[in-house]
């Protein structure tokens, strides 16, 4: 092992060879260090998520189980989390990679592009998402200046439906409708929700009003 860097270290080190990552000038304290190091990068440069083990994954992913939850019940399977062959690191990768090529080529990413066209075709356009701790979009709200208007004249009374369900995952797709003086419907704002929770509906709610001045309705109809 005539290329490998062996130098004094410190004793009193909790670990000499921290890094999980090989670059040129690293120290160790012994060649069975250097040994010790090579198979753990050796074991991390191999690990992968099977495709059943994948499968597992975006069905609890879908069912809205959280990353910590899914791996460990994953682990439970197999009797514990070591024998996976994938750590929890591995597992928030591919979600978060799955995640990216959705906002790319679904539904949140044409809606995004449609936001920036109405946006440069008219400023009051308005538009808000909610981003969960991983920075991924959770609920969409917009409301283009025709909405706008309508609220600010008929809006004391508001119909809220949330009883559409037009994608695979069944996000909700909630309208804010109300009746114009010749009694036709007329639309107030539309939104896109990851669910319906409290969280959701607040965060909602609180957008709905700051897009419209926080002008308050009178009366709410919803199921």
């Amino acid at each position: 092992m005539s290329n490998t860097v062996i130098s004094p270290v410190d004793n009193s080190a909790e670990d000499v060879y921290v890094e999980d990552i090989p670059r040129i000038g690293m120290t160790f304290g012994s060649e069975n260090d250097v040994y010790e190091f090579y198979n753990q990068y050796g074991r991390k440069s191999q690990r992968q998520i099977s495709n059943v083990d994948a499968y597992g994954i975006d069905l609890a992913d879908d069912s809205g189980i959280r990353p910590k939850a899914t791996f460990d019940l994953m682990g439970m399977q197999v009797a514990g989390s070591e024998s996976l062959g994938y750590t929890r690191e591995d597992l928030n990768n591919y979600l978060r990679t799955k995640r990216q090529c959705h906002l790319v080529f679904g539904e949140a990413r044409s809606l995004l592009a449609y936001f920036e066209n109405e946006t440069r075709n008219n400023p009051s356009f308005t538009y808000s998402m909610q981003l969960d701790n991983e920075e991924q979009i959770t609920n969409i709200f917009w409301a283009d200046p025709r909405m706008l208007i309508d609220y600010a004249l008929f809006g004391d009374v508001v119909i809220f439906d949330t009883t559409f369900c037009t994608n695979k995952e069944y996000r909700p797709f909630g309208i804010f409708a109300g009746f114009n003086h010749h009694r036709g419907v007329t639309i107030f704002g539309a939104a896109l929700l990851h669910d319906e929770t409290v969280p959701s509906f607040k965060w909602l709610f609180e957008t709905f009003l700051e897009a419209h001045g926080q002008k308050k309705l009178i009366t709410i109809f919803t199921d």
